[in-house]
């Protein structure tokens, strides 16, 4: 649910920051469609919908002008926005805007120049991510990514993961939008920097998730590792968070390892099980695998990542596909 406006007159907490009109030098400054529209991150295609369907258009507009906004225009549209990524439907944004009282925000100049968002350049595009069979969430998560809005991406995982936990928002969250992203890398060859923006904000939310283990259930540790060279370690910690509140205690030895030093940590810590992990095909070396030093007591080897659909998995290692299967053999082999 959005939060009302108060009888006060006053924006809710959290909404843009605004300026009366009297203290702003730049009140009078308007900008165009295709400014406004990188200010938001949204197609401009988009902007003309909203002004079509709920009236959140330029204030001067008229027949045969350019659609020109003002600052006014543009917090209503913040607003609309901001309601969006907190979930709302289209309509219920547009009729919060209009009935939340605001400001005009504070216009520079650099807006009217392009400047003011890398989602401004060509390879963004403005447009949003294809998410045919995503859900709200997943939905939400792409149009903050793709206005570079952190905050935003964070407080929705956050969200997600207190409503439905670690692993439903890992596969419908999560995973939807870092496809849809490289489907858009493939594509044009854009948009590395949101996909890392979101690879940022997500390992931020599941760390917040994971608790701490201080009297595990298992006696010997479950080591994380990625593949040497491989560098995509970011799906091991969602299984860590997902094997802490369980109450089994993981360690992460983060992302390529050097085969030498992976088997240092095994005649250390004696572990109970190891989860190597491959992102790609070419990392996903068995060799790895049978090298592992023998301990005095069982080591039960798990094999993880797209990396290994298509490769060789050699005994006595065994391949775990999604997180939630992951995490019930893991805990299956150390409990």
């Amino acid at each position: 649910m959005m939060t009302p406006p108060d009888h006060t007159g006053t924006v809710p907490e959290g909404e843009p920051e605004t300026l009366a009109a009297e203290d702003d030098p730049a009140h009078s400054v308007t900008l165009s469609v295709a400014a406004v529209a990188r200010r938001l991150g949204v197609a401009p295609a988009t902007l003309r919908t909203w002004d079509r369907r709920y009236g959140l258009g330029p204030s001067d507009h008229t027949t045969g002008r350019h659609r020109k906004y003002a600052p006014l225009d543009v917090a209503r549209l913040e607003l609309m926005q901001r309601a969006l990524l907190r979930g709302a439907s289209s309509a219920e944004a547009a009729k919060y805007a209009l009935a939340s009282p605001v400001r005009p925000v504070r216009v520079g100049q650099a807006l009217l120049t392009g400047g003011e968002l890398d989602g401004a350049s060509a390879s963004a595009g403005g447009r949003g991510l294809r998410l045919p069979s995503a859900n709200r969430r997943a939905r939400g998560v792409g149009r903050a990514a793709l206005a570079m809005d952190s905050a935003a991406v964070q407080t929705l995982l956050a969200d997600a993961i207190e409503a439905d936990g670690v692993v439903a928002t890992w596969d419908e969250v999560v995973r939807p939008v870092m496809s849809a992203l490289a489907a858009r890398w493939d594509q044009s060859g854009g948009g590395v920097e949101v996909s890392h923006l979101v690879e940022e904000c997500v390992l931020a939310a599941v760390l917040r998730a994971t608790p701490v283990v201080t009297s595990p259930r298992n006696h010997r540790p479950v080591l994380l590792a990625c593949m040497p060279d491989e560098r995509h370690n970011l799906p091991l910690y969602p299984l860590a968070a997902v094997l802490a509140q369980r109450g089994i205690g993981a360690r992460q030895l983060g992302a390529a390892l050097p085969s030498d030093a992976l088997a240092v940590a095994v005649r250390r810590t004696a572990p109970a099980a190891v989860v190597l992990w491959a992102q790609l095909p070419r990392y996903a070396d068995p060799g790895v695998v049978t090298a592992l030093p023998r301990t005095r007591q069982q080591v039960r080897i798990f094999a993880g990542g797209p990396g290994w659909e298509r490769g060789v998995v050699p005994q006595p290692a065994e391949r775990i596909n999604d997180l939630a299967s992951a995490a019930d053999a893991v805990e299956r082999a150390v409990c």
